[in-house]
Protein backbone atom coordinates (compact mmCIF):
# COMPACT_ATOMS: atom_id res chain seq x y z
CA UNK A 1 0.00 0.00 0.00
CA UNK A 2 2.95 2.34 0.40
CA UNK A 3 3.08 2.64 -3.42
CA UNK A 4 -0.58 3.57 -3.75
CA UNK A 5 0.06 7.34 -3.73
CA UNK A 6 2.26 6.84 -6.79
CA UNK A 7 0.05 4.36 -8.65
CA UNK A 8 -3.36 5.87 -7.94
CA UNK A 9 -2.94 8.62 -10.52
CA UNK A 10 -2.23 6.03 -13.22
CA UNK A 11 -5.81 4.83 -12.97
CA UNK A 12 -7.14 8.36 -13.23
CA UNK A 13 -5.06 9.07 -16.35
CA UNK A 14 -5.96 5.76 -18.07
CA UNK A 15 -2.22 5.10 -18.40
CA UNK A 16 -2.72 1.43 -17.60
CA UNK A 17 -4.19 0.95 -21.06
CA UNK A 18 -0.61 0.93 -22.39
CA UNK A 19 1.14 -0.78 -19.45
CA UNK A 20 0.96 -4.26 -18.01
CA UNK A 21 0.99 -3.73 -14.25
CA UNK A 22 2.33 -6.60 -12.12
CA UNK A 23 1.51 -6.80 -8.41
CA UNK A 24 3.76 -8.46 -5.86
CA UNK A 25 5.62 -8.18 -2.57
CA UNK A 26 8.92 -6.25 -2.59
CA UNK A 27 10.86 -9.53 -2.69
CA UNK A 28 8.79 -10.87 -5.61
CA UNK A 29 9.20 -7.65 -7.62
CA UNK A 30 12.92 -7.55 -6.83
CA UNK A 31 13.38 -11.04 -8.29
CA UNK A 32 11.31 -10.33 -11.39
CA UNK A 33 13.27 -7.18 -12.21
CA UNK A 34 16.66 -8.75 -11.51
CA UNK A 35 15.82 -11.74 -13.72
CA UNK A 36 14.71 -9.44 -16.55
CA UNK A 37 11.01 -10.37 -16.34
CA UNK A 38 10.06 -6.76 -15.60
CA UNK A 39 11.27 -3.73 -17.54
CA UNK A 40 10.63 -1.14 -14.81
CA UNK A 41 9.83 -1.71 -11.16
CA UNK A 42 10.25 -0.48 -7.64
CA UNK A 43 13.09 -2.44 -6.05
CA UNK A 44 14.41 -2.59 -2.51
CA UNK A 45 17.26 -0.10 -2.31
CA UNK A 46 19.73 -2.71 -1.05
CA UNK A 47 18.89 -4.96 -4.01
CA UNK A 48 19.52 -2.09 -6.42
CA UNK A 49 22.97 -1.77 -4.85
CA UNK A 50 23.62 -5.50 -5.21
CA UNK A 51 22.55 -5.55 -8.89
CA UNK A 52 23.35 -2.00 -10.02
CA UNK A 53 25.36 -3.17 -13.03
CA UNK A 54 22.17 -4.41 -14.72
CA UNK A 55 19.95 -1.52 -13.61
CA UNK A 56 19.60 2.25 -13.87
CA UNK A 57 17.44 4.51 -11.73
CA UNK A 58 14.50 6.76 -12.42
CA UNK A 59 15.00 10.19 -10.87
CA UNK A 60 12.30 11.61 -8.57
CA UNK A 61 10.72 8.34 -7.35
CA UNK A 62 11.42 6.48 -4.10
CA UNK A 63 9.63 5.19 -1.05
CA UNK A 64 11.34 7.07 1.75
CA UNK A 65 10.88 8.66 5.13
CA UNK A 66 12.24 11.55 7.12
CA UNK A 67 11.85 9.96 10.54
CA UNK A 68 8.71 7.96 11.26
CA UNK A 69 7.62 5.44 8.61
CA UNK A 70 4.96 3.40 10.51
CA UNK A 71 5.16 0.35 8.23
CA UNK A 72 8.63 -0.98 9.14
CA UNK A 73 8.58 -2.18 12.73
CA UNK A 74 10.62 -4.18 15.19
CA UNK A 75 8.20 -5.80 17.64
CA UNK A 76 9.98 -7.15 20.71
CA UNK A 77 9.28 -8.90 23.98
CA UNK A 78 12.08 -6.90 25.63
CA UNK A 79 13.69 -3.46 25.24
CA UNK A 80 15.82 -3.15 22.12
CA UNK A 81 19.02 -2.67 24.09
CA UNK A 82 18.51 -6.10 25.70
CA UNK A 83 18.43 -8.08 22.44
CA UNK A 84 22.06 -9.25 22.44
CA UNK A 85 22.12 -13.02 22.12
CA UNK A 86 18.35 -13.12 21.51
CA UNK A 87 16.65 -14.46 18.37
CA UNK A 88 15.06 -12.05 15.89
CA UNK A 89 12.74 -13.24 13.12
CA UNK A 90 13.05 -11.23 9.90
CA UNK A 91 10.10 -11.05 7.52
CA UNK A 92 11.16 -12.48 4.16
CA UNK A 93 9.28 -9.82 2.19
CA UNK A 94 11.85 -7.01 2.24
CA UNK A 95 15.64 -7.03 1.85
CA UNK A 96 16.29 -3.38 2.72
CA UNK A 97 14.49 -3.56 6.06
CA UNK A 98 16.51 -6.61 7.11
CA UNK A 99 19.80 -4.79 6.50
CA UNK A 100 18.48 -1.58 8.06
CA UNK A 101 17.63 -3.40 11.29
CA UNK A 102 21.06 -5.02 11.42
CA UNK A 103 22.73 -1.61 11.00
CA UNK A 104 20.60 0.02 13.69
CA UNK A 105 21.21 -2.78 16.20
CA UNK A 106 24.91 -3.17 15.42
CA UNK A 107 25.92 0.48 15.06
CA UNK A 108 23.23 2.25 17.04
CA UNK A 109 22.79 -0.06 20.01
CA UNK A 110 25.90 -2.32 19.86
CA UNK A 111 23.53 -5.28 20.02
CA UNK A 112 24.40 -8.64 18.43
CA UNK A 113 21.36 -10.94 18.21
CA UNK A 114 20.81 -14.10 16.19
CA UNK A 115 18.77 -13.58 13.02
CA UNK A 116 16.64 -15.93 10.96
CA UNK A 117 14.25 -15.33 8.06
CA UNK A 118 10.63 -16.51 7.85
CA UNK A 119 7.19 -15.64 6.56
CA UNK A 120 5.58 -12.54 8.12
CA UNK A 121 3.26 -14.09 10.70
CA UNK A 122 3.84 -12.46 14.09
CA UNK A 123 2.47 -15.32 16.20
CA UNK A 124 4.63 -17.89 14.43
CA UNK A 125 7.64 -15.56 14.45
CA UNK A 126 7.47 -14.97 18.18
CA UNK A 127 6.96 -18.66 18.86
CA UNK A 128 10.61 -19.10 17.88
CA UNK A 129 12.03 -15.63 18.53
CA UNK A 130 12.22 -12.82 21.05
CA UNK A 131 11.53 -10.12 18.46
CA UNK A 132 10.20 -9.83 14.91
CA UNK A 133 10.71 -7.49 11.97
CA UNK A 134 7.50 -6.73 10.07
CA UNK A 135 6.99 -4.51 7.05
CA UNK A 136 4.16 -3.22 4.93
CA UNK A 137 0.44 -3.59 5.53
CA UNK A 138 0.82 -6.24 8.24
CA UNK A 139 3.15 -3.91 10.16
CA UNK A 140 0.53 -1.17 10.03
CA UNK A 141 -1.95 -3.47 11.76
CA UNK A 142 0.39 -3.98 14.69
CA UNK A 143 1.40 -0.31 14.70
CA UNK A 144 -2.14 0.43 15.84
CA UNK A 145 -2.24 -2.30 18.52
CA UNK A 146 0.95 -3.50 20.23
CA UNK A 147 0.13 -3.08 23.91
CA UNK A 148 1.81 -6.38 24.84
CA UNK A 149 5.15 -5.64 23.14
CA UNK A 150 7.87 -3.05 22.71
CA UNK A 151 7.50 -1.37 19.31
CA UNK A 152 10.29 0.36 17.40
CA UNK A 153 9.71 2.30 14.18
CA UNK A 154 12.84 1.79 12.07
CA UNK A 155 12.39 5.12 10.32
CA UNK A 156 12.62 6.87 13.67
CA UNK A 157 15.49 4.65 14.78
CA UNK A 158 17.49 5.32 11.59
CA UNK A 159 17.09 9.09 11.81
CA UNK A 160 17.92 9.04 15.54
CA UNK A 161 21.08 7.08 14.82
CA UNK A 162 22.23 8.68 11.56
CA UNK A 163 20.55 12.08 11.39
CA UNK A 164 19.72 11.30 7.76
CA UNK A 165 16.71 10.46 5.63
CA UNK A 166 16.05 6.86 4.62
CA UNK A 167 15.28 5.45 1.18
CA UNK A 168 13.64 2.02 1.34
CA UNK A 169 12.88 1.49 -2.34
CA UNK A 170 13.85 3.06 -5.65
CA UNK A 171 12.38 2.79 -9.15
CA UNK A 172 14.79 1.01 -11.46
CA UNK A 173 14.87 0.21 -15.16
CA UNK A 174 16.45 -2.86 -16.73
CA UNK A 175 19.63 -1.43 -18.26
CA UNK A 176 19.13 -3.15 -21.62
CA UNK A 177 15.54 -1.87 -21.81
CA UNK A 178 16.66 1.67 -20.92
CA UNK A 179 19.31 1.60 -23.66
CA UNK A 180 17.14 0.12 -26.41
CA UNK A 181 13.71 1.52 -25.50
CA UNK A 182 14.47 5.07 -24.46
CA UNK A 183 11.12 6.41 -25.71
CA UNK A 184 9.21 3.82 -23.68
CA UNK A 185 11.30 4.55 -20.59
CA UNK A 186 10.61 8.25 -21.02
CA UNK A 187 6.88 7.57 -21.47
CA UNK A 188 6.64 5.56 -18.24
CA UNK A 189 8.69 8.15 -16.36
CA UNK A 190 6.41 10.97 -17.47
CA UNK A 191 3.15 9.23 -16.58
CA UNK A 192 4.54 8.28 -13.16
CA UNK A 193 5.60 11.88 -12.66
CA UNK A 194 2.10 13.05 -13.51
CA UNK A 195 0.63 10.41 -11.22
CA UNK A 196 2.89 11.47 -8.35
CA UNK A 197 1.84 15.11 -8.67
CA UNK A 198 -1.84 14.15 -8.85
CA UNK A 199 -1.57 11.87 -5.86
CA UNK A 200 0.20 14.40 -3.67
CA UNK A 201 -2.62 16.84 -4.36
CA UNK A 202 -5.35 14.24 -3.65
CA UNK A 203 -4.19 12.34 -0.55
CA UNK A 204 -7.61 12.78 1.05
CA UNK A 205 -9.26 11.14 -1.97
CA UNK A 206 -6.73 8.30 -1.96
CA UNK A 207 -7.18 7.66 1.77
CA UNK A 208 -10.96 7.56 1.34
CA UNK A 209 -10.58 5.11 -1.55
CA UNK A 210 -8.18 2.80 0.30
CA UNK A 211 -10.23 2.81 3.52
CA UNK A 212 -13.09 1.07 1.66
CA UNK A 213 -11.10 -2.14 1.19
CA UNK A 214 -8.28 -1.96 3.74
CA UNK A 215 -8.67 -2.65 7.51
CA UNK A 216 -7.64 0.91 8.35
CA UNK A 217 -9.61 4.06 8.99
CA UNK A 218 -9.58 7.04 6.65
CA UNK A 219 -7.79 9.21 9.22
CA UNK A 220 -5.09 6.60 9.84
CA UNK A 221 -4.44 6.13 6.11
CA UNK A 222 -4.30 9.85 5.42
CA UNK A 223 -1.77 10.27 8.22
CA UNK A 224 0.24 7.32 6.90
CA UNK A 225 0.33 8.62 3.32
CA UNK A 226 1.40 12.05 4.61
CA UNK A 227 4.21 10.38 6.58
CA UNK A 228 5.71 8.69 3.51
CA UNK A 229 8.07 10.53 1.18
CA UNK A 230 8.53 9.79 -2.51
CA UNK A 231 11.32 12.23 -3.32
CA UNK A 232 14.87 11.55 -4.50
CA UNK A 233 16.59 14.88 -3.95
CA UNK A 234 20.15 15.41 -2.78
CA UNK A 235 19.39 14.83 0.91
CA UNK A 236 17.69 11.50 0.16
CA UNK A 237 20.56 10.46 -2.10
CA UNK A 238 23.03 11.28 0.69
CA UNK A 239 21.01 9.21 3.16
CA UNK A 240 20.88 6.29 0.72
CA UNK A 241 24.63 6.35 0.05
CA UNK A 242 25.33 6.45 3.79
CA UNK A 243 23.06 3.43 4.21
CA UNK A 244 25.02 1.66 1.47
CA UNK A 245 28.29 2.55 3.18
CA UNK A 246 27.18 1.04 6.50
CA UNK A 247 25.76 -2.00 4.72
CA UNK A 248 29.13 -2.57 3.05
CA UNK A 249 30.89 -2.27 6.41
CA UNK A 250 28.59 -5.00 7.75
CA UNK A 251 29.35 -7.23 4.78
CA UNK A 252 25.89 -6.87 3.24
CA UNK A 253 27.38 -5.22 0.11
CA UNK A 254 30.64 -5.89 -1.71
CA UNK A 255 31.04 -2.20 -2.55
CA UNK A 256 29.12 1.08 -2.47
CA UNK A 257 27.68 1.73 -5.95
CA UNK A 258 27.14 5.08 -7.60
CA UNK A 259 23.56 6.19 -8.16
CA UNK A 260 23.28 5.91 -11.93
CA UNK A 261 20.17 7.46 -13.45
CA UNK A 262 18.49 6.62 -16.74
CA UNK A 263 19.91 8.62 -19.64
CA UNK A 264 17.02 9.63 -21.87
CA UNK A 265 17.97 10.21 -25.51
CA UNK A 266 18.79 13.78 -26.56
CA UNK A 267 15.54 15.61 -27.05
CA UNK A 268 13.83 13.45 -24.44
CA UNK A 269 15.13 15.22 -21.36
CA UNK A 270 13.29 14.42 -18.14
Amino acid sequence: MNCLPLYYGLVKSNALLDIELIKGTPTELNNLLIKGNLDISPISSIEYARHHKSLVLFPDFTVSSNGEVKSILLISRCPIEDLSGKRIALANTSATSQVLLKIILNRGYRVKPEYFTCTPDLNKMLADADAALLIGDIALIYYMNTEDFYLYDLGIEWTKFSGKKMVYAVWAVNRRFAETRSESSKYVFEIFKTSKVYSQEHLTEIAEYASRWEPFSFSFLKDYFETLRFDFGKDYQEGLLFFFQLAAELGELKAVPELEFVNFRPGLNA
